[in-house]
């Protein structure tokens, strides 16, 4: 489900130039922004390259490319 939202101009511009930079839709950057600040929030003591990694590992879970840590 989608929903109409306002936001600046300024977030807009800067959202555009990362989206092109990292192949992402302006919808989608934002969805990752959004979804990297949450996380952090939850997480204060976790840096942004964790958070990050953390993201690719899930996607590629459910992507089915993950393979589970054996320990030892």
């Amino acid at each position: 489900m989608s929903s109409v939202i306002r936001i600046s101009d300024l977030l807009a511009s800067e959202a555009k130039i990362r989206s092109r930079v990292e192949n992402r839709s302006l919808p989608g950057q934002i969805e990752y922004w959004a979804k990297i600040g949450k996380m952090a929030e939850e997480n204060p003591d976790l840096p942004y390259s964790l958070l990050k990694e953390l993201l690719i590992g899930i996607e590629q879970l459910d992507s089915g490319e993950g393979t589970e840590y054996q320990f030892g």
